[in-house]
């Protein structure tokens, strides 16, 4: 399993399916387009030729179908599972007409489900959050901050966010066990009412944050990861959305800062560049007081 968006994070696990045929409404929404079009052909196809086999079997069921002819067969197969019935070939005898009749209402079971998901997977709404290529860490009225700058993708308005940002590191428990534990980020800025541009969430690195004393060299070497979650209303479907990124330790950047991406123009309107969100330049070096 890969999660974290434009940078995924190999997850594996042993004793789970990667399809759990017991659970085919999840699969269905799970699977991309072209894996969601190349099983709708697949299904297609193998119904279409087990029923074209089935008529083959019993020669002379079909009328003015050419013996031993699979394309005929296959084509009739076709016709009646779609209900359109064009006449030329029909069915002949009690066999003929129980396998079409049962392959009629396959058809339209068929129709049923497949027009549901089309639904599902046309009104299931995409985020279109976009997420900074690198975590950065930064002076911020002092003390050292970690963030991450987000945007909103869609012309339209956001409400509604909020956002949760938790820190995976590898430890070593008292009995010498190592495993992996989430620690949640306190963030200063966990909820938006409006997100209509960019956002920068952010997280004070003080004595009581879990990255107290981290630098780059430390930050690999408990193979820290950073994983930010978002969730809001969008305003013109009225829909929730939901979306996800996961850093590596190679992908914080310490002593870095984002560029500016949002500007005024002449008319004083706020313009966001969303080709500059990943754009990150170093800190100026810090003068004694």
């Amino acid at each position: 399993m890969r999660i974290g968006g434009a940078s995924p994070v190999e997850i594996v696990k042993r004793g789970v399916a990667r399809y759990d045929l017991s659970d085919p409404y999840h699969v269905a929404i799970e699977l991309s387009w072209k894996e969601f079009a190349l099983a709708f052909l697949g299904l297609e196809l193998g119904i279409n030729i087990a029923f074209a086999l089935l008529y083959l079997a019993s020669p002379g069921c079909i009328a003015n179908m050419r013996p031993g002819s699979f394309s005929d067969a296959f084509f009739f197969s076709i016709e009646t599972l779609a209900t359109v019935g064009y006449g030329t070939m029909a069915p002949a005898t009690f066999y003929g007409h129980a396998i079409s009749a049962i392959e009629i209402v396959c058809g339209l079971v068929f129709t049923a489900i497949m027009t549901g998901l089309l639904f599902v997977r046309f009104s299931k709404p995409r985020p279109k959050i976009l997420f900074a290529d690198q975590a950065v860490v930064t002076s911020h009225n002092g003390p050292p901050a970690l963030m991450v700058q987000i945007a909103n993708g869609r012309l339209t308005l956001l409400t509604n966010a909020v956002v949760r940002l938790g820190l995976v590191l590898l430890e070593e428990g008292i009995e010498g066990h190592r495993l992996r534990r989430l620690h949640d980020l306190a963030l200063s800025n966990a909820t938006l009412s409006l997100f209509p541009l960019t956002w920068t969430v952010m997280h004070e690195i003080d004595e009581v944050s879990p990255l107290a004393g981290y630098d780059a060299e430390r930050f690999k070497e408990r193979d820290a990861r950073l994983v930010l979650t978002i969730e809001a209303r969008d305003y013109v479907l009225g829909a929730a959305i939901h979306d996800m990124r996961m850093y590596t330790a190679d992908e914080v950047l310490f002593g870095m800062h984002y560029v500016e991406v949002v500007t005024l123009d002449d008319q004083l309107r706020p313009v966001a560049d969303l080709t500059r969100l990943s754009l990150v330049e170093p800190d100026p070096p810090a003068y004694p007081e």
